[in-house]
């Protein structure tokens, strides 16, 4: 199956600030995929190159197959709800459902006039007197109307009240079952993306720090506790994300496709904040010249 998101080498330079750069990814379609990092790390970059709004200063990126914004056709593959949840103030909710039945040779009339019945909106109200979380509703109407086979927001959820964020969010979970579209979703709220990713990208100074199925990423990373010393010889095979150490004790994130070694006295899965975090350090000590942790601790050799 063609992936929804697949680049190589992709870069976005702006002067001599690299936005965004070497990133190589192969991101299957059906997923909802979580997109995280930190403010500056690229994410409003990645989805602008996505969509075509950008153009690539180096690498390639392909979308659904083709390249972003090839073609009206590839346009309307497409849907895109900015940070902001865009909606013109001084029309009515009718009048931005002829708008998009209009611009979106897709448009799913049905669709679009059932989801505003079912919220519980009328159509003769101005999008200006309307609540945040209505706004985000409507955007995320008029999107899912267009019958997309990918949509991407970027932090839709943002500036909404916590009843509005889950409000949301279940209606997002909706209109994927119902037009089977993919999802990118690019958010600061690491426990929104738990609860609705099953993948995850993790950008942090401008490049792809992890990538990968939720599962399978939780599954191989670990926080390892012990006394110090305890955790100075690993197999080279464990590679170490973060690592704090106290007077006594050490604590350790790592990351490995086999078993924990038997002299680790404590060993537990992370959550998804905590490996996102873990990473999101790793960058932030890279980027600020510190030494990797696996250069600062005595590794060993994987056992034969």
């Amino acid at each position: 199956m063609t992936p929804v998101l697949e680049t190589e080498g992709l870069g976005k330079r702006y002067g001599r600030h690299d936005a965004l750069a070497d990133c190589t990814l192969s991101v299957p379609s059906g997923r909802i995929i979580g997109l995280v990092g930190p403010n500056g790390a690229g994410k409003s970059t990645l989805l602008g190159l996505t969509c075509g709004l950008i153009a690539p200063t180096a690498g390639t990126i392909s979308v659904l197959g083709n390249r972003p914004a090839a073609s009206a056709d590839q346009l309307a593959r497409v849907g895109f709800v900015a940070q902001d949840t865009p909606v013109y103030p001084g029309l009515t909710i009718a009048d931005h459902l002829r708008m998009g039945a209009r611009l979106n040779p897709r448009w799913d009339r049905r669709l679009a006039e059932e989801r505003i019945r079912q919220l519980g909106l009328d159509p003769a109200q101005k999008a200006g007197r309307l609540s945040g979380g209505q706004r985000a509703q409507l955007a995320l109407t008029i999107a899912a109307a267009k019958r997309p086979e990918l949509l991407i927001f970027d932090e839709p959820v943002a500036a909404l009240d916590p009843l509005a964020r889950r409000a949301f969010l279940q209606n997002l979970m909706e209109v994927v079952v119902e037009i089977e579209v993919s999802i990118i979703l690019s958010s600061h709220l690491l426990s929104d993306l738990e609860r609705v990713s099953d993948y995850l990208i993790v950008l942090a100074a401008g490049r792809v720090q992890l990538a990968g199925e939720v599962d399978e990423l939780l599954a191989s990373h670990y926080r390892l506790t012990g006394a110090r010393g305890e955790l100075d010889a690993l197999p080279a095979a464990i590679n170490v994300v973060t690592a704090e150490h106290t007077a006594r004790q050490s604590t350790l994130v790592v990351r490995t496709s086999g078993s924990v070694p038997h002299h680790v006295s404590a060993a537990e899965h992370v959550d998804l904040e905590d490996m996102v975090l873990a990473y999101m350090t790793q960058a932030a000590d890279s980027a600020a010249g510190l030494p990797a942790p696996r250069t600062r601790i005595q590794t060993s050799e994987a056992p034969r």
